[in-house]
């Protein structure tokens, strides 16, 4: 289901069924023919799926951004150690909220 906010970008959704964005999907394709300077990042869980997408954009080489208040996690401290993981060992840029 695609909330209305998203419907005009209806054709750019790419589904997954795994924690990573990259497996068994078409986003390595799409990334190969856009070559972005940087991937931005966003959704949930911090600690899972936003973090194996990192993950997995960092060892294709891609640049990535993620900012805080567009990721979140039911777990507040796993949150907190996703973000430095990215930041610190993936080497994600992370947009710290004020």
């Amino acid at each position: 289901m695609v909330i209305p906010e998203l419907r005009a970008y209806a054709n750019n959704i790419i589904p997954k069924t795994r924690y990573s964005g990259f497996y068994g999907t078409g986003l390595e394709q799409r990334l190969k023919i856009l070559r972005p300077d940087k991937i931005i990042i966003c959704g949930v869980c911090t600690d899972i799926c936003v973090m194996h997408t990192t993950a997995d954009a960092r060892n294709r080489d891609y640049k990535v951004e993620i900012k805080e208040s567009t990721v979140a996690s039911f777990d507040e401290r796993a949150h907190e150690v996703a973000l430095e993981h990215m930041e610190k060992i993936l080497g994600a840029e992370i947009i710290r909220d004020l």
